[in-house]
């Protein structure tokens, strides 16, 4: 579905313009209709989903037992900060300030077309994953069957 890699600016009032390589596929899967919501395992990016995926993501958190605290973190991050958003006539969305803030999102930001969402990064954050290797140690069992 999404692939690839879009150097995006926020303009000062904290919106991004889609691509246009991915707006007739976002207008054809949600009606324009996306969510932001915090990723929950790495600082500096935020999760940006078509509206029908972002329902299954939601229904299986919220599935979780409340009793662990994991899960309550979980869905304090994912479901709590949820925010709706859509194009505007220009094909701009807005990016939450709080979110925008805690991800530390500035003007210059990096969009990455990850299959069925998107991930939106500060542009130091990105830089710093991005050079970071895959040692040795690190590789899982399901890494290994990969013909890379």
């Amino acid at each position: 579905m999404f692939q690839g890699e879009t150097a995006i600016t926020i303009d000062d009032k904290g919106r991004l313009a889609l691509p246009t390589a991915y707006r007739e596929l976002i207008a054809g899967i949600s009606a324009g209709r996306l969510v932001f919501t915090y990723n929950p395992f790495e600082n500096g990016c935020l999760w940006l989903f078509p509206l029908g995926e972002w329902e299954t993501v939601r229904d299986q958190v919220n599935a979780l037992p409340n009793v662990k605290a994991v899960h309550r973190s979980l869905q304090m991050k994912l479901v709590g900060a949820a925010a709706h958003v859509e194009p505007d006539s220009a094909s701009r969305i807005l990016v939450p300030a709080s979110q925008r803030m805690a991800a530390g999102i500035d003007k210059k930001a990096v969009l990455l077309g990850m299959g069925a969402k998107f991930e939106l990064w500060s542009e130091q954050a990105h830089l710093a994953k991005i050079r970071q290797t895959i040692g040795e140690d690190e590789i899982s069992d399901a890494m290994m069957n990969l013909k890379l």
